[in-house]
């Protein structure tokens, strides 16, 4: 897993690797800054996230959650002028590291956007895509993949007889279901949701958030939300932010019953924001 993430270099990585984790810790974040150019998004904020846990992030629009949550995978690489600064620690490593292979990364800490953004290919063809262009070519492999990722974002009995159909011939809900299952099929740790059912409608919705509370038993997972009703029924923490800086950070029964601080209660109480 680390070799695989690690570029094979002889160059020294300029941080520990001797274990920096309490047992259910999956990524530590160390004093994480986040510039787009000269703007500074993130003001040097620090966490721990739980493994086998879901944390929802929330705060008011350009807050810095959903840059936070792009930090995780890199994808603020894509962003012409975005920098980061400070530590995100995952299997002892960096991953902001220089020496850090993205690509493998982000198979280990795969992403599902606001959106559903399905390849215009066969249902089968979407789940397969990233497993050919990572070498797996055989078919019995495959086939069980699929059936596989498809069973656990439960979406196997709505699909297996229309496989290689279009899967722009879903549902909105079944096409978020089915970019989660394709992001399942990579063999992820820990999975960023950036409201995946904001687009969708109520019944979708709580497919989507039964889904995540189920998944949370084999995966690590972190979402961005600015519904505070599903924040408060599916997550296990939550850290609010707003201007760049992380306000609180609790578990989310405290968040939203017994805030520690002013702000947290005047957002979740729907003051602001």
């Amino acid at each position: 897993m680390l070799t695989a993430i690690k570029e094979r270099t002889n160059v020294e990585l300029p941080f520990q690797t001797t274990s920096v984790f309490q047992p259910e810790t999956i990524l530590a974040v160390k004093n994480l800054e986040i510039f787009y150019g000269e703007k500074r998004a993130v003001n040097g904020i620090s966490l721990d996230i739980e493994k086998n846990s879901v944390t929802a992030l929330i705060g008011p629009s350009g807050c810095g959650k959903s840059t936070f949550l792009r930090s995780i995978n890199r994808m603020n690489d894509l962003i012409p002028g975005a920098k980061a600064i400070g530590e995100i620690i995952y299997e002892d490593l960096n991953i902001l590291s220089e020496d850090i292979n993205v690509v493998a990364l982000r198979k280990e800490i795969g992403m599902v956007f606001q959106k559903p953004n399905p390849f215009p290919k066969s249902i089968y063809e979407n789940i397969t895509h990233g497993l050919k262009f990572a070498g797996i070519k055989k078919k019995s492999k495959l086939d069980e993949i699929v059936e596989e990722s498809l069973r656990k974002a439960a979406l196997w009995d709505e699909v297996k007889d229309r496989l290689h159909k279009s899967a722009l011939s879903l549902s909105g809900g079944q096409q978020q279901r089915l970019c989660i299952a394709r992001t399942i099929a990579m063999k992820p740790t820990v999975i960023l949701l950036d409201e995946p059912s904001s687009a969708l409608d109520p019944i979708s919705n709580a497919k989507v958030e039964d889904l995540i509370v189920d998944l949370k038993k084999e995966y690590s997972i972190i979402i961005v939300t600015h519904n505070m009703q599903q924040a408060s029924r599916i997550s296990d923490k939550t850290a609010f932010f707003l201007s760049g800086d992380l306000i609180e950070y609790d578990s989310t029964e405290t968040i939203f019953t017994n805030p520690s601080v002013k702000k947290t209660e005047e957002y979740i109480s729907g003051r602001f924001g």
